[in-house]
This record gives structure tokens, C-alpha cells and sequence, in this order.
């Protein structure tokens, strides 16, 4: 799979999705594009990673903005299934291996 150049930028708010957010990442974006993106890149990618999120009103609200951008939901490691969370390392391991880079 070939993926072009392009800068992104991701927005990690902790609560429910606000319109609001779509504003302040186009502003990160025209900067971005403006000022650190290279001639051969593609334009910068925002995404916006959120608590939570109506699917219906992202879609809504999104449409009118012309910079490539989508709205994520996330679990937190509590809301995890118990089969994932003995599948990832815990965090000790996880300082160790970051420690030796």
C-alpha cells in the first residue's frame, strides 16, 4: 500500500466532540500548510480523537470544511476487554523498552 507525504496532526480531547474543535484544527492545518509542509508533500491531515461522539452531527458539521480532517472515538485502558489488556505488556516493560532507545 503506497501512502503519499503529508504532515497530521491529531487532537486528543478527553470529553464529547464540539464543534468548536474543527475550527481550531483548521487553523493548525493552515499553518501547517502554510509554513512547515513541503512543496512535495500533500496537504496536512487532521484528526480529532474524542471520548465520545454523534456520528450524525460530526458528519453534519464536518461537510463544509475543505482541509482533509475526520473525528475518532477512543476507549480508555479501563474499557478495555480483559483479553486485550493481557495482551499488551504493562507498563513497567514498556519503560524498560522505551528506556533503552
Amino acid at each position: 500500500m503506497f501512502l503519499p507525504d503529508a504532515l497530521v496532526v491529531v487532537e486528543l480531547k478527553t470529553g464529547e466532540f464540539k464543534s468548536s474543535y474543527l475550527g481550531q484544527l483548521m487553523s493548525y492545518l493552515s499553518i501547517l500548510d502554510a509554513k512547515v509542509k513541503k512543496p512535495h508533500e500533500n496537504p496536512s491531515i487532521g484528526i480529532v480523537l474524542c471520548k465520545s461522539a454523534n456520528r450524525d452531527y460530526v458528519e453534519f458539521v464536518i461537510r463544509d470544511y475543505n482541509k482533509p480532517m475526520g473525528v475518532a472515538t477512543y476507549k480508555s485502558s479501563e474499557e478495555m476487554p480483559e483479553n486485550l489488556k493481557k495482551a499488551l505488556p504493562d507498563m513497567e516493560e514498556l519503560k524498560k523498552v522505551l528506556n533503552k532507545q
